[in-house]
């Protein structure tokens, strides 16, 4: 596998919104809420809020999620009062206690806070980067449509320890806090897969193409060599030990295979054919297996 890894040193506050998937690599951290509240006041507050990364404290200027939710010192669940989408968002306020919580894609960062009167300005420091990722196959790009990619939090000896998100598409953004991931790079929907570490620096975009070993295949029976493809012919692609990669039914499915050695069975109308052949990086092609009588 050869990866190619750009770290720009500008910041992802000028980059678009990837929505955060269900998984999440940090988990909202909620302040404590056993200590004593202040005593509140009467009026309206305004708390302005921004978000900057750690460490370089440059301004985040999109994909923030802002929630205020109210702080009432007990146990119970905190209640949603406000929510913005904004970078620099202004909320209205009564006085109170609150907790203020921003999610940028998987990252975050929380604070709790008292409104008594007046402006409350609060920024909030989040120690987060991204991961843009692509594919490729011999050095030539992989159409977007064709590759996904799963993210890992690696724990102890297990490399895919925890998955943060799965199934994400080439040169999305992908938000996240600080750290090392495991990245797993499908192309197509069979065998072709690679893998890679990479690092997730704050306040930057961490670029990486994964190059895979492989090609794509068209499967055929026909009655002779470069003839028409009999209909309704089940393909197995098998390994030289037997096991079953792939499986389809057609006239000429495409298959995606790593590169290596395969052994081809094509059941038609109550026939078996087989034939052996090898997938050689790159090499797009058909594989014609001859109905014999």
């Amino acid at each position: 596998m050869t990866l190619f890894v750009k770290q720009p040193f500008w910041t992802l506050g000028l980059l678009g919104l990837v929505a955060a998937g269900p998984s999440s690599a940090q988990a909202p951290s909620v302040p404590s809420m056993s200590q004593s509240l202040p005593a509140i006041s009467v009026g309206q507050v305004t708390l302005n809020a921004g978000a900057t990364f750690a460490g370089s404290n440059e301004p985040i200027r999109s994909g923030l999620v802002w929630r205020i939710f109210e702080d009432r010192g007990d146990a119970s669940q905190p209640n949603i009062v406000a929510r913005s989408t904004s970078p620099m968002p202004s909320f209205t306020l009564s006085p109170g206690n609150y907790i203020i919580h921003v999610a940028y894609g998987f990252a975050s960062a929380s604070k709790r806070i008292s409104v008594q009167r007046g402006n409350l300005n609060e920024r909030l420091a989040i120690n987060a980067g991204a991961l843009q990722l692509k594919g490729a196959v011999s050095g030539n790009p992989i159409a977007p449509n064709r590759v996904t990619f799963s993210v890992y939090v690696p724990e102890a000896q297990n490399s895919e320890g925890r998955l943060v998100i799965a199934d994400a598409k080439a040169n999305d953004m992908i938000r996240l806090p600080e750290g090392t991931y495991h990245v797993v790079s499908t192309y197509g929907d069979a065998n072709a897969i690679m893998r890679s570490d990479l690092k997730v620096e704050s306040g930057r975009v961490t670029e990486a193409t994964l190059n895979h070993r492989a090609a794509t295949v068209t499967l055929k029976l026909v009655g002779s060599a470069g003839g028409e493809a009999f209909a309704g012919t089940a393909f197995s692609v098998l390994t030289p030990g037997g096991d079953v990669i792939r499986e389809a039914i057609g006239a000429f499915p495409s298959v995606t295979l790593a590169e290596g050695e395969y052994v081809l069975i094509a059941r038609h109308e109550g026939k078996v054919y087989t034939r052996e052949f090898k997938i050689e990086s790159g090499l797009d092609r058909d594989i014609e297996i001859i109905a014999t009588p």
